[in-house]
């Protein structure tokens, strides 16, 4: 009769279950700081793609392009990004392309960080008719 309950109980024991929420734990932790740092990436991805598809883009110099930027990523609440030194003019050839490389660097635990780098390069092709 004994062999028959052993053989039906299934389960998690108590000590199984405890660390099993542990490694979901750390999980939603590394997962809750890193979030909001890719977020602010997608953010900053799209106001690049808006900007380069703005009707001036093509002709537009690079401080004008920064300006842009700065503008949508203060809307955006991106603040990892300094134009100044994180944004790049590419020409190849006849084709013009804006590049942001940056890195951003968050602790994680105590004493350790996590560092984040993110490089996009978008071309300048316009996007409008101008306003007509």
């Amino acid at each position: 009769m004994q062999m028959q309950t052993m053989k039906a109980q299934r389960g998690i024991t108590l000590i199984g279950f405890i660390m099993l929420l542990a490694v979901i734990g750390v999980f939603l932790f590394v997962g809750f700081k890193l979030f909001p740092v890719y977020a602010e990436y997608y953010s900053a991805v799209t106001d690049l793609k808006a900007s380069c598809k703005e009707p001036d883009a093509p002709t537009a110099n690079l401080q004008q392009m920064r300006n842009k930027l700065d503008r949508r990523f203060n809307i955006s609440y991106v603040d990892s990004i300094d134009t100044k030194k994180d944004v790049k003019l590419v020409v190849d050839g006849d084709k013009r392309m804006l590049n942001i490389k940056y890195e951003v660097r968050k602790p994680l635990i105590y004493n350790l960080d996590f560092v984040a780098k993110f490089d996009v390069t978008e071309p300048m092709i316009g996007g409008g008719t101008g306003g007509q």
